[in-house]
């Protein structure tokens, strides 16, 4: 597929990038960007893009902005926690950081949130260090463009000891724009030995304008280290959404993820972890409630290098009129990598004859002494349940809608932060509440 437009996007703000005076950032984007043309953009051709075709994308002719959106006025940005509680706030609007919408309360000693752009002016040398570290996937043509293209995004670092009980919410804001917009956030987060934190994305959108979000996150726990990292897709129903993410667990660390999608007219969430210290572990879950001409794709890999290592990944989809879901997960368990425990599975509710699911599931084994296991169902709503609610005076539609938010909940309510469930759960609430016609 073409590279024209983001190769024009790339001339027109290459000076305007930040860190564009640092030799090693600019070398780190000019490669990148290399390689991105080289490659182009992901086809179906490629196996793990067999089933997401880019090319309503290439086709929506994205313009690109170097220049802040301050000028657009909002009073306060949105929350998925309750306006009592006590937790950090960065709002990006199309992108650029927005410090008049943030809100950053007091940290621990040893804890520092702040922006990409702010971070590159603060502390050039710890940057070089680790942007780039995890995100070594040459294969990947969306996260060299992100390399090449990133204006700013999140940094959040905690040294050794470091417990962040608040929690941080990073809302991205899309569709400020006048026009059609590609922005390509960066986010890094590094948490040395022994530090925890909760991290909660918001992605959401002011309007019904087009626009194209490309983000990478690169994640670096060290031993014993704790992040819950959980992230609402909530773009507007005509944007694209592509996301690229790379962590390292090390001994005794663990990666604990939750994603929702209910947004964007074509998303994938690309995410991969390697376990790469004893006692490592990693729970790796979503759901997806996608309705219309939606595409959602949800592409996983995690890596056991090690021995002792242990892995939990569950997705929960649920797929109505002509919308399409992909499910790709893979676990590789690597040859000195015994005593593994690693289980996957996919879960899908079909709501009409035309909705479509592509699941992938694989478990590839090199280690003898293990316990692993994969699986992926798909199908209605249990019709016999549903006779059960409806011989109780349940109208159907009510009943369908109760079964479709218990098939759900379980996955929601399984997340450490207890804060952010109502916000998940009335989400869902409101995808069924919208859906046109019955059940």
């Amino acid at each position: 597929m073409s590279t024209e437009t983001f190769t024009e996007h790339y001339g027109a703000l290459r000076d305007a990038l930040p860190g564009q005076d640092l030799p090693w950032l600019s070398r780190l984007r000019a490669d990148a960007f290399a390689r991105f043309a080289e490659a182009g953009l992901p086809t179906p051709r490629q196996e793990s893009w067999k089933y997401t075709s880019l090319r309503p994308i290439e086709k929506a002719g994205f313009g690109a902005d170097g220049a802040p959106r301050a000028c657009i006025s909002i009073d306060r940005a949105p929350s998925l926690l309750p306006s009592a509680s006590d937790h950090h706030r960065l709002v990006f609007v199309d992108g650029h950081h927005r410090a008049d919408l943030s809100t950053v309360g007091p940290l621990p000693e040893g804890a520092e949130l702040t922006s990409l752009r702010e971070m590159l002016a603060k502390d050039p040398a710890w940057l070089e260090a680790h942007l780039g570290a995890q995100a070594q996937d040459d294969s990947q043509a969306l996260l060299a463009l992100n390399t090449a293209m990133m204006m700013n995004g999140f940094v959040l670092r905690l040294a050794k000891g470091t417990v962040l009980h608040d929690p941080i919410e990073v809302v991205h804001l899309g569709g400020a724009g006048e026009g059609p917009l590609a922005y390509h956030p960066r986010n890094l987060v590094v948490l040395e030995p022994g530090s925890q934190a909760t991290l909660i994305e918001h992605h959401t959108h002011m309007g019904e304008q087009p626009y194209y979000a490309n983000s990478g996150t690169e994640v670096t726990l060290a031993e014993g280290a704790v992040l819950h990292h959980y992230k609402l897709q909530a773009d507007a129903l005509n944007a694209f959404h592509t996301a690229t993410v790379h962590a390292e667990v090390a001994a005794g660390a663990l990666y604990d993820a939750f994603g929702m999608t209910t947004g964007a007219r074509l998303s994938r969430n690309e995410i991969a972890v390697r376990l790469a210290g004893e006692e490592a572990n990693c729970h790796l879950n979503g759901a997806y409630l996608v309705r219309g001409e939606q595409h959602v794709d949800n592409t996983t890999r995690i890596d056991h290098l090690v021995p002792n290592t242990a892995c939990s990944e569950i997705f929960k989809g649920v797929i109505d009129d002509k919308a399409r879901a992909v499910f790709q997960g893979k676990i590789t368990v690597h040859r000195d990598a015994q005593h593994t425990n690693g289980h996957q599975l996919s879960k899908v509710l079909l709501l009409s004859d035309q909705a479509e699911i592509d699941a992938k599931p694989e478990l590839e084994i090199y280690a003898d002494d293990v316990v692993c296991s994969h699986g992926a169902t798909a199908g209605d709503l249990d019709h016999n349940a549903l006779f059960y609610l409806r011989s109780r005076g349940i109208p159907e539609k009510a009943a369908r809608a109760m079964l479709i938010e218990a098939f759900l909940a379980e996955s929601v309510h399984n997340i450490a932060a207890q804060g952010l469930c109502p916000a998940l759960m009335s989400s869902i609430g409101h995808w069924l509440a919208d859906r046109r016609g019955d059940l």
